[in-house]
């Protein structure tokens, strides 16, 4: 998911992304575990989508405390 349509999204939203990457992540880790995993770099990949999305929620939580 882009940078993009992650901003446009409010706290909950970011929040079910998050969870739903790391259940991903997971998964990917146990395919990686048994050798089921072919392609390693997905890996990466989905690490560094719950890092941004992560930094986009805090970025909201922030921008939200500092707007009331």
């Amino acid at each position: 998911m882009k940078t993009s349509e992650l901003r446009q999204k409010d706290v909950a939203g970011l929040e079910a992304e998050v969870k739903s990457l790391q259940k991903a992540h997971f998964g990917l880790r146990m395919q990686k575990a048994t050798q089921q995993l072919t392609n390693v770099s997905t890996l990466r990949s989905t690490r560094r989508a719950i890092a941004r999305a992560k930094t986009i929620l805090a970025e909201t939580i922030v921008k939200q405390g500092a707007s009331k």
